[in-house]
């Protein structure tokens, strides 16, 4: 197939500094939307616009779910495009610019309070959900495309994970404290969609622009159909086992967002600053132990890198469940070894990712990026859906009271035992069990040099020359 006018072949070596520093900052942009809305619209819904818990619980999964049948659409249509910017920079700026637009508009409720003010909340929501996967989709297919180094490819997740760490700190931290400074209740939450807005539209004209000297590849044909697209990904054993890990694992991480205002308030009994608290204690330690962590992946490989940063991330939410009777600095403590945990489980996933498309590629000879990223990108985005979900029906079965004057009505023993267990048991129960599933993620060379360096700080620890169809030991543990 031809490389699209303007498209140079992937690099082979390391890319510049400013590559990694443009490509990483549309984290922020996917940072802010997949933080903010799993923190506040849930308890917006609940405890500002009046809605049960059930309902709001549904509202905030079906656009979302939406989303599985959008991306891979997304991902073949990048895949198609052809442009003087490459196949997945116009959606970059395009659908970035609709994305920020489009948040504002789902806390602009023009409706006031009551059902025609939730349904606009979901409608709204549909729109945003459907415009962020046409931004995401061809934002995490660029990477396969921008190197063919595995080294590389992890150097430039490391970056993006770290510009990541550092929007969810900014977006989850800041966007309560500007809900209160805006008057709570509907004010409050216009001007919050109007900040969050504004990162958005800062992450991905930062993308588009930090990537314009970037190489961008020679993109393969895609798959005619989402049944097609299936079959492919299906045939793929590491990255379906990866898939399925993460995106079970993604509900859990989104349970626990979901239920941050909800534990801070009931089981903290601090409604101001709790949830800013959680948010730096969770986020912050992030970008402190990212460099640790990449030092565990060049010495255990990113496999079992990733079963300990998960079993560390369980393990913490479990012990929240001592939260009542323990001290406030006990917990925050506990939250900071739960986001050590989140760190690389987060740098491991998506790092393996492009992993499993270049294996793909050199097992067929077919670049496609865009289908896997696009199927990849619809279950971590079912996944954080799905969290909220599972939280507000948590909520509604252990008889939560909802309330539309924007705070928070008073609970009875039994709700608030189900705002505790929703955020700590639950989550546990939904991101220990999946690293069982990464003993089918082996990786085959199928070529005479394959790159399975792990990046060690500013060098990577490679193999090359390998036989072809050797297994990668280090990546099986």
């Amino acid at each position: 197939m031809k490389t699209p006018p303007g498209a140079g072949s992937s690099a082979t070596g390391s890319l510049p500094r400013s590559v990694h520093a443009g490509y990483a900052l549309g984290s922020v942009a996917t940072g802010a939307f997949g933080t903010v809305p799993g923190l506040l619209l849930l308890p917006y819904l609940t405890d500002t616009l009046g809605v049960a818990a059930g309902l709001a619980a549904l509202l905030v999964l079906l656009p979302k779910a939406w989303d599985v049948l959008v991306n891979p659409v997304a991902g073949r249509i990048s895949d198609r495009t052809r442009s003087r910017w490459g196949a997945r920079r116009p959606y970059l700026l395009v659908a970035g610019l609709a994305l920020a637009v489009l948040f504002a508009s789902i806390f602009a409720a023009p409706f006031g309070n009551g059902s025609a003010a939730a349904a606009y909340v979901a409608f709204a929501f549909l729109a945003t959900a459907t415009a962020f996967a046409f931004f995401q989709v061809p934002y995490v297919a660029m990477p396969a495309e921008l190197t063919d180094d595995y080294a590389e490819r992890t150097r430039l997740m490391t970056w993006r994970i770290a510009v990541l760490a550092l929007a969810i700190l900014v977006s989850g931290a800041v966007a309560p404290l500007v809900v209160g400074a805006g008057g709570d209740g509907v004010a409050g939450h216009r001007w919050m969609g109007l900040f969050v807005a504004a990162l958005i539209a800062l992450g991905a004209l930062g993308a588009f622009l930090g990537t314009r000297s970037a190489p961008t590849g020679t993109v393969g044909e895609s798959e005619p159909t989402l049944r097609a697209q299936l079959a492919v990904a299906g045939a793929n054993r590491p990255f379906r086992a990866l898939l399925i890990c993460f995106v079970v694992q993604s509900a859990g991480v989104a349970t626990i967002l979901a239920g941050v205002n909800y534990f801070a308030g009931q089981i903290l009994r601090d409604d101001r600053s709790g949830p800013t608290l959680l948010f730096v204690c969770f986020v912050g330690p992030a970008l402190l132990v990212m460099p640790i962590w990449t030092r565990v992946g060049a010495r255990l490989g990113k496999r079992t890198a990733l079963v300990v940063a998960s079993l560390i991330l369980a393990v913490g939410a479990f012990a929240l469940v001592a939260a009542p009777v323990l001290p406030p600095v006990a917990v925050y403590l506990v939250v900071a070894l739960i986001g050590v945990g989140y760190a690389g489980q987060q740098v491991f996933a998506l790092a393996m990712l492009p992993d499993c498309i270049a294996h793909e590629t050199a097992r067929t000879g077919r670049r496609q990026a865009g289908v896997f990223t696009g199927l990849w990108t619809a279950g971590e985005t079912f996944g954080l859906a799905l969290g909220p979900g599972i939280y507000g029906l948590v909520l509604q079965l252990s008889g939560y009271v909802s309330s539309d004057t924007g705070s928070a009505a008073a609970q009875s023993d039994t709700a608030r035992l189900g705002v505790l267990l929703g955020f700590t048991l639950i989550p546990a129960l939904l991101i220990a069990p999946p690293v069982l599933l990464l003993r089918q993620y082996t990786l085959t060379a199928h070529s005479d040099r394959v790159d399975h360096g792990v990046v060690l700080g500013d060098k990577a620890l490679t193999v090359t020359r390998r036989a072809p169809y050797l297994h990668d030991r280090r990546e099986q543990g």
